[in-house]
């Protein structure tokens, strides 16, 4: 017993010290970042990094930016897989087994081979360059393992309920948002939780879409105000690498039971 808790311990001290170290680097000037090793305590912590960070690179801006581009894209992105989990999953329709091939297929599709079609369409809408134009391009991603994960739970809901809500005069959309998606709320726990990290980490697309427009960027490509042509603020780099994971830490506390609830269910069915 004592033995395995030992194990546990140290596979938990492997994947927590990046994070600690990060965190130190956050509060170390540049040179103690590499004369000290991997010593986790700052000698002087230098809190003026987190300033500089927010302040002199412009982080809060880039924060701001990422906040808003994930917030719709979550939004959007819930709404529309969980309408396709619920169609697929309820109803039988002709094409309905190759729509799901289609989807499986696209797993297989890496980002960069869809880069150029999505910046061009962006172009010719008009919404390259512009939070929109991010928030379109990241949510219209085929998510594929947030589909079935609402198609698995929407799958093991009784019948009888739709049938009761169609006795009483709902339609389609009315059982859907009063009576299916409520249901559904651990998965959409876990399909918000998955979302957000993939759209607050996303860095190529974001990348591509603010080329012309620095003032756009996310966070993740906002690291990139840290890397000058001879040297590299790692200190300012890990003060906002540590600020950019406080939202995501704070997230995943809140609705890691859900998250748990989520995949379960989806899974069981």
């Amino acid at each position: 017993m004592y033995f395995a808790a030992l194990i546990m311990l140290a596979i938990v001290m492997a994947w927590v010290y990046p994070f600690l170290w990060m965190v130190s680097a956050a509060l170390k000037d540049p040179v103690e970042v590499f004369s000290a090793g991997l010593d986790l305590i700052p000698r002087s912590p230098q809190w003026h990094n987190f300033v500089r960070a927010w302040n002199d690179a412009n982080f809060g801006r880039y924060l701001l930016n990422t906040v808003l581009v994930t917030v719709f894209t979550v939004v959007i992105v819930l709404v529309r897989c969980a309408m396709a989990g619920y169609v697929l999953a309820r109803y039988r329709f002709y094409g309905r087994k190759i729509i799901l091939g289609v989807l499986i297929g696209t797993l297989f599709v890496p980002t960069g081979y869809t880069i150029i079609p999505v910046v061009d369409i962006a172009t010719r809408l008009h919404l390259l360059n512009s939070i929109a134009g991010m928030v379109v391009a990241l949510s219209g991603g085929a998510n594929v393992a947030s589909i079935l994960l609402y198609m698995g739970y929407f799958n093991q809901i009784p019948k009888e309920l739709e049938e009761a809500a169609t006795m009483d005069g709902a339609g389609f959309f009315r059982t859907f948002f009063r009576v299916m998606l409520p249901l559904a709320g651990p998965v959409t726990a876990t399909v918000a939780l998955m979302t957000f990290l993939a759209t607050w980490n996303s860095f190529f697309l974001p990348l591509v879409f603010t080329f012309s427009r620095p003032d756009l960027r996310t966070v993740s490509v906002g690291m990139l105000a840290f890397i000058g042509e001879n040297s590299t603020d790692w200190s300012g780099m890990a003060a906002a690498a540590t600020i950019s994971l406080l939202p995501v830490m704070i997230l995943f506390i809140l609705l890691q039971r859900y998250f748990v609830e989520g995949i379960a269910g989806a899974v069981k069915s």
